[in-house]
């Protein structure tokens, strides 16, 4: 049986060793409530960098300066998934929760891994592997 995967793509702002997460309004038909980075589902015909360009858009009203892949995770619940992470270092604009987050927040790393573990095991080690990145790009 061929199943369909959600092919997916994530953001993950890092700004002075900080990222920043939102968390999921109690609306949402995915994730409600839960914390999360920036993205969403990849469009036909589009790259992965200009899903990342429009979902920031959409989501915050800013425009990625630089973009970097940085790994892939992949799940299978609710249904099968896969979520390509990118590092963004700068940005034009303002973050502003337009669409789907009902807050914003500047997490330390510790606090941004705590808050996504749970959501894939390997968010940590790409977290901490962003904010490394982020620091050798400044």
């Amino acid at each position: 049986m061929d199943r369909r995967v959600h092919d997916c793509v994530g953001a993950l702002l890092v700004r002075q060793d900080r990222i920043l997460l939102g968390r999921r309004s109690d609306d949402c038909d995915w994730l409600a409530g839960a914390w999360d980075v920036f993205g969403g589902h990849v469009e036909a015909g589009e790259s992965g960098e200009q899903a990342i360009a429009r979902e920031l858009a959409e989501e915050l009203g800013i425009a990625p300066l630089g973009l970097s892949y940085l790994d892939v995770i992949e799940g299978a619940a609710p249904e099968p998934w896969r979520l390509r992470l990118y590092l963004v270092p700068g940005w034009n604009g303002t973050p502003a929760p337009l669409a789907e987050h009902a807050e914003l927040r500047w997490c330390a790393l510790e606090e941004a891994q705590a808050r996504l573990v749970d959501a894939h095991p390997d968010f940590p080690r790409l977290l901490a592997l962003a904010v490394r990145a982020a620091a050798l790009s400044r």
